[in-house]
């Protein structure tokens, strides 16, 4: 590949990871908004591991799509640092991969993160 079809294939994953987020977030209102209004307080054991169950699927499902995206972010940084001449971009782009690396591990501790304050809302602790 060329250095512009690399860095038009760079774009599409950042779009991948970005667009990937949208469907935890929205999940995440619901929740918020649920647990703010007190329906949780009213809510059977049932329908709160339910909603907790539905947090973590999302959540892992979406951890999922960006991983791959990820991974293969990774991989065009790896093909933009073996091109010779490249521009600046193109450069700026390669020498990202350790902030991409740092973005699949930030993943796993906000999925974390999520899924107790998920529980301790759901729950009211």
């Amino acid at each position: 590949m060329n250095e512009k079809d690399l860095i038009s294939l760079w774009n599409d994953k950042r779009s991948q990871i970005i667009a990937a987020q949208m469907q935890p977030v929205l999940v995440l209102i619901a929740a918020f908004v649920l647990a703010t209004l007190g329906y949780f307080d009213k809510a059977t054991d049932s329908a709160k591991y339910f909603a907790l169950v539905v947090i973590a699927i999302t959540c892992i499902l979406t951890s999922i799509n960006q991983y791959a995206a990820i991974r293969e972010g990774e991989a065009v940084c790896d093909e933009l640092s073996k091109i010779a001449k490249s521009g600046a971009l193109a450069k700026k782009i390669a020498g990202s991969k350790n902030f991409v690396s740092l973005t699949a591990a930030f993943i796993v501790v906000a999925d974390i993160a999520v899924f107790v304050f998920a529980y301790m809302a759901i729950f009211g602790m």
